[in-house]
Order: structure tokens, then sequence, then C-alpha cells
């Protein structure tokens, strides 16, 4: 597997080195794909915006210990991974994940042309959606979220949940049948 790609590899040895510019460089680079995949996980914007940056706060701490010949995104994306089970164990309770906006949010930001039903059903059908995906078991929605909101490769969301590249197939594949009975159901 190669090593970080040059940009990456520039700003961690800048990092390293004490610059800001290379922590800025990073956080740039990286900020949305995390936060993308802790919202997804979590269902709150709020504490997606909390653990992500818990998630910048470990792997700056831990720079040291990255090891610059292996790919930087699927080793920031492994502490991503770790800090949402952290949040998991942490919560005494499970709320129901609250993916979609509050439907009036989502309705100032519909087209003020197109049809208030339609923007009403189709509001509700990601809302249904989103809390399908968010009741999946971890281990189905880790791999389905790694691979089709953040464009992970199978091989690279392998590597980033510990596992292997076919079980990451046989997961994602037993995830839309899961999401497929559930919505059509």
């Amino acid at each position: 597997m190669p090593g970080a790609d040059g940009p990456d590899a520039d700003a961690v040895a800048a990092a390293l080195a004490g610059r800001d510019s290379g922590y800025r460089a990073l956080l740039d680079r990286h900020r949305a794909s995390v936060f993308r995949y802790v919202r997804g996980y979590t269902g709150d914007e709020s504490e997606a915006l909390d653990l992500t940056q818990d998630c910048f706060i470990a792997a700056f701490a831990a720079l040291r210990r990255y090891d610059p010949t292996r790919p930087f995104r699927p080793w920031l994306m492994r502490i991503a991974v770790n800090k949402c089970h952290d949040w998991s164990r942490r919560r005494a309770v499970r709320r129901m994940f609250a993916w979609a906006q509050p439907l009036d949010a989502a309705l100032d930001i519909a087209d003020s042309a197109a049809d208030p039903e339609a923007a009403l059903a189709s509001a509700r059908e990601i809302s249904r959606i989103q809390a399908a995906i968010a009741a999946l078991p971890v281990t189905l929605r880790e791999p389905l979220l790694l691979c089709t909101i953040e464009g992970m490769a199978q091989d690279e969301a392998a590597a980033v949940l510990g596992i292997s590249r076919k079980a990451v197939e046989t997961r994602i594949y037993r995830a839309r049948e899961k999401l497929s009975q559930v919505l059509e159901g």
C-alpha cells in the first residue's frame, strides 16, 4: 500500500516540525470527510462537530506515531471510527438518529418554485431512508457510510475498519439487503 501522498506527506512533515501551516493543511484537506462520516454515525450535527474536533485533537496528539509509509486518510478515518465507538459506549441511552434537517429548515432550502407537497414527501422519504440507515447494526453501517458517503474504495475502507476487503463487500451487500427490506416493507 503506498504511503501518504505528496500534499499529506508534506503537511505531516510540516506539522511534526511544529509549523501551524501543516496542521491547517491537514485540517482543511480532511475536515469535511471526517465530519460527514461522524455526522452519519451520530446523526447529530452538533455532536458531529464536537467529535470531529476530538478526532483532529487525537490525530494531532498522535501524529508522531503515524507511519508515513502508509496513507494518511485511512489512519485518520480509523481515529474517527474509534472516536465514534467511544461516543457510542458513553451514551447511556441511544437516541433515535436525527439525520435529516428539521422539516422547517428543509423547506427553507427548497426551491420556492417547487411543489410544497412534493418537497414534504421528499423530506419524509429522506428521513425514512436516513432512519433506516441509522437502524443498521454498526458492523453494516460503517462500511456502507465509508464506501457510499465517503466514496472510499473497499480496500481503503477495509484498512480503516481493520477487516478484509471481502468482509467490506459482504457487509455492504447485507446492509443494502436490509435497507431494501425495511424500505419496501
